[in-house]
């Protein structure tokens, strides 16, 4: 776990064995200076569709607030979206709100951005955080993520791990699986729904296995859904069955279903958004690494900013390796597995893509 001290700032907990070469390079955003006083402060949570429980993108933004309201006087209310075309009434619905009067809504998830461009100027007078996306609003602050880059990271493991004998055995919750690669050069990527931003995910990942090792396959497919993990196991079965020693998965709970393929088959899975070999303990065993982004981070850093009368309306924080806002982190199981050659090379690649040695595409 890496310390960021910035003054009043928590500690940016990012899991895992360690991470994918050195530690967090970097800190998001100022350190806030007051004490935030004694009176309650209200936020208002609008989650990305999919919902609470995806042990991923949207428990990450729950972690945000929850860590907030551990540490200030915070309130918070919890909204899910059962599709986008919820989110706008959702939006209203708090900035509106008299009891209480929200001093916060957080947007959690690029589909949100359209609504949020008409609510926030008709709200004027209340304050929004957007995140994965940009609304250009005085009242409006927004954060974005290079995931590409974290995903080249993983890619770039992925790569290199298919290119060698890798096996190891390990027993999570009781279940004891015995997993390795094949002779096989190939990968897979499955996303969620095929939008733009996850495009950014599968084009870190494929950038990262050419670098590592062009004669390695990539095979990328998309389930059209965040929360269906049975599709996502499906698809992985398919890629497993194929040859692919590694699959990395952007698609929210759909993902789950790419752990439990994993396991079946006896492969291997990467996480994404949290560091998914702890929050999702069961499938430790398979996970040799999660890209994870710091959404909990972004959400913290926003309330703090309300408290202490820092809200940056109006500004974009995008946030990449240098500034510690998107990892990867080795599995809690499988990290202490990976050889230590491949490690020195994947720190080598980090320090490359921070220092602009390497420009990672965000179009596949």
């Amino acid at each position: 776990m890496a310390k960021i001290d910035t003054g009043r700032r928590r500690m940016l907990k990012v899991g895992g064995a360690g991470l994918l070469g050195t530690g967090l390079a970097g800190c998001i955003g100022g350190g806030g200076g007051g004490s935030g006083g004694s009176e309650t402060t209200n936020v208002g949570m609008v989650y990305a569709t999919g919902g609470l429980g995806d042990n991923s993108f949207n428990d990450m933004a729950h972690k945000g607030i929850t860590q907030a309201e551990d540490e200030f006087s915070v309130k918070s209310k919890d909204t899910e979206p059962s599709s986008p075309s919820d989110v706008s009434a959702l939006q209203k619905k708090l900035a509106r709100s008299s009891n209480p009067d929200y001093d916060l809504v957080c947007c959690i998830g690029f589909v949100q951005a359209t609504a949020l461009k008409e609510n926030a100027e008709q709200f004027g007078d209340q304050k929004f955080m957007i995140v994965d996306s940009t609304v250009e609003k005085d009242n409006v602050s927004s954060y974005t993520f290079k995931e590409h880059q974290g995903s080249f990271q993983v890619g770039n493991l992925a790569a290199l791990l298919t290119s060698r004998d890798f096996q190891t055995t390990a027993s999570a919750e009781g279940t004891e699986v015995a997993a390795s690669t094949n002779d096989d050069l190939k990968v897979g990527f499955v996303g969620g729904k095929e939008t733009p931003l996850i495009k950014k995910f599968e084009a870190g990942f494929k950038a990262g296995v050419e670098h590592a090792n062009s004669d390695v396959e990539v095979t990328s497919a998309y389930a059209g859904a965040w929360a269906d993990p049975g599709k996502g196991q499906s698809i992985a079965n398919s890629m497993y069955d194929s040859g692919a020693d590694i699959v990395y998965h952007a698609a929210g709970g759909t993902g789950n279903g790419v752990f439990n393929a994993a396991q079946s088959k006896g492969r291997y899975a990467i996480g994404v958004d949290s560091d998914q070999s702890k929050s999702l303990p069961k499938y430790s065993n398979v996970i040799l690494a999660s890209m994870v982004k710091s959404v909990d981070e972004a959400v913290y850093r926003s309330v703090e900013g309300v408290i202490d009368g820092e809200f940056e309306g109006g500004s974009v924080q995008a946030l990449g390796l240098e500034q510690g806002g998107v990892e990867a982190v080795y599995g809690s199981k499988l990290g202490s597995e990976i050889p230590d050659s491949v490690k020195s090379k994947l720190k080598d690649s980090r320090e490359k893509v921070i220092n602009g040695d390497i420009d990672v595409p965000t179009e596949p």
